[in-house]
């Protein structure tokens, strides 16, 4: 199969999942809710202890990437309980029945999860500049932002899919990303600096791919210091990479 061919099948599929969204909106605002908790109430009170040393940003600035990394993880670390669930629906086995190989499938589903992120994370950077956090807005922030958004979304959810093909069924992929979800977001350096971290936890930290997003968008959101972005991107895009050849071998499972 070609190049073209291949990617012809990615948008394809991208566009298929897509069309779900646009059917059901009401998903968007429901899975921002506890983002905009953590930024609106977690946030505001953290904001006036300030027991957290940020440097010279406020801690609303300094939390505002980590809780928009958080809205992608929240869409995408529960894709693969739909891959179950189109599955069981048979779904699935009519999308496996079309000559697109297994690796157009689950970067086109992965990519649809990494759009899908932007909308939540639209909602959630709406809600910080309507409680005035000072942010740097710019057409190459807002361009370099988006693109991060959709690497991670691709990342988390190509993480969930091999999971899913790993486990099988709803109750244990619902019951993995519970567990795996708020071990990320806290081992990470989204809501406080790694250097206060034990030194265990920053080891941890370090390889948590979602220290990497968050690092690259309070770059481009807050601090315009570029020196670390091109390790952050390249590390997510690593990670991103090998996640989805892992869902791509591990695909078949899902269906046996």
């Amino acid at each position: 199969m070609t190049m073209a061919r291949s990617i012809i099948n990615i948008f394809t599929i991208t566009e298929f999942e897509l069309r779900k969204l646009r059917h059901d909106f009401s998903e968007v605002f429901m899975r921002v809710i506890q983002p905009a908790l953590w930024l609106l109430v977690f946030g505001e009170v953290f904001a006036k202890v300030c027991v957290l040393p940020t440097g010279s940003y406020s801690y609303l600035q300094f939390l505002t990437p980590g809780v928009l990394a958080q809205s992608v993880i929240f869409v995408a670390i529960f894709y693969g309980l739909m891959l179950v669930w189109e599955r069981d629906l048979g779904l699935l086995h009519k999308l496996l029945s079309t000559p697109a190989p297994r690796y157009s499938i689950i970067i086109g589903k992965a990519l649809s999860a990494g759009v899908r992120s932007i909308f939540q994370a639209v909602v959630v950077f709406a809600l910080a500049l309507v409680i005035q956090v000072h942010l740097n807005i710019n057409l190459v922030t807002v361009l370099g932002v988006l693109a991060v958004i959709v690497l991670s979304g691709m990342c988390f959810s190509s993480l969930s899919m091999f999971l899913a093909s790993l486990l099988r069924t709803r109750e244990r992929v619902m019951g993995i990303g519970q567990v795996i979800t708020m071990p990320l977001f806290f081992a990470s350096s989204a809501i406080y600096p790694i250097d206060i971290m034990p030194d265990w936890l920053k080891v941890v930290a370090h390889i948590n791919p979602l220290s990497y997003v968050v690092d690259a968008l309070r770059a481009m959101l807050v601090t315009g210091d570029f020196s670390h972005i091109l390790v952050d991107i390249g590390a997510l895009a690593l990670v991103t990479a090998i996640l989805i050849g892992l869902a791509s071998i591990a695909f078949n499972r899902i269906i046996r």
